[in-house]
């Protein structure tokens, strides 16, 4: 596979249609999925100590639902997509800062 391949595959990947999901019709609602989507990639070529050479490249996509569009009656609503694990982490980091932060200020006095 040479890099002008990998770069086409990379492209593929990091389109509107990762982005925006196929609509779902049902009972005259439309339903159309969201998604964050983003990428890169990077590429190089060298030449090793005994005069061979070669190169090497590689990409990366990530994609996590944003939400749904909700289209009823001609109006067009945005519903965002509640990531449970993301807010729980939080919570936690946010916890264990203060935790840390009481123990240190215990400590001086």
């Amino acid at each position: 596979m040479d890099a002008q391949q990998i770069l086409d595959q990379a492209n593929d990947a990091i389109t509107v249609r990762r982005v925006f999901g196929e609509p779902i019709e049902r009972d005259g609602v439309t339903v159309v999925p969201v998604a964050v989507v983003f990428g890169g990639g990077g590429g190089g070529t060298g030449q090793g100590p005994s005069g061979e050479s070669g190169w090497g490249s590689g990409y990366g996509v990530h994609a996590r639902p944003a939400g749904v569009f909700v289209i009823r009656d001609g109006q067009v609503k945005f519903e965002p997509a509640v990531d449970v694990s993301r807010i729980a982490i939080t919570a936690l980091l946010l916890g264990a800062f203060v935790f840390l932060r009481r123990g240190r200020k215990r400590r001086r006095r």
